[in-house]
């Protein structure tokens, strides 16, 4: 079992460091560079080359049944739950196969919108205080739901 990181832009990535050496679970955070390497055991920094999508499909490649990805990038998201990761947004909404069909929809949508009207730009709530209590309950509860699933678990 594996926490996975999608790192370059992550808000939470403190908080996820907190709850996997709590409950003792390795921690990979992946990215392109410019994140300091933590002297926390159970987190590693996995640095991958430049280029677009490079993180996104390290991550996509190597988790499976059992893990637990972090991001807030839709089509990786997408990716991973087709592998059977659990996969939490920042603000920790869970990603899984039965939500991740409307929430690519709604994606491509509001690109769609947004190309076809350049004022239509940015937006979106802001990260609160809120989304990180949350965030911090639902990663808690997917690693213990994932090491109770891992093949040999007890309880």
């Amino acid at each position: 079992m594996t926490l996975y990181i999608d790192a370059d832009a992550c808000p939470v990535k403190e908080e996820a460091e907190r709850v996997a050496t709590r409950l003792k679970v390795q921690m990979k955070l992946v990215c392109n560079g410019g994140i300091r390497p933590s002297a926390n055991p159970w987190v590693e920094l996995v640095i991958v080359p430049d280029g677009p999508d490079v993180a996104d499909m390290w991550i996509a490649d190597r988790c499976g049944p059992g893990d637990v990805v972090v991001t807030g990038d839709i089509p990786l998201a997408a990716k991973c739950v087709a592998a059977g990761a659990r996969v939490l947004k920042h603000n920790g909404e869970p990603l899984t196969e039965a939500n991740i069909g409307q929430v690519l929809a709604t994606r491509d949508l509001m690109a769609d919108l947004r190309a076809a009207d350049p004022f239509r730009q940015g937006g979106g709530k802001g990260f609160t205080k809120a989304d990180r209590s949350r965030f911090l309950e639902m990663l808690d509860r997917e690693l213990k739901a994932a090491a109770r699933a891992a093949p040999g678990a007890v309880g």
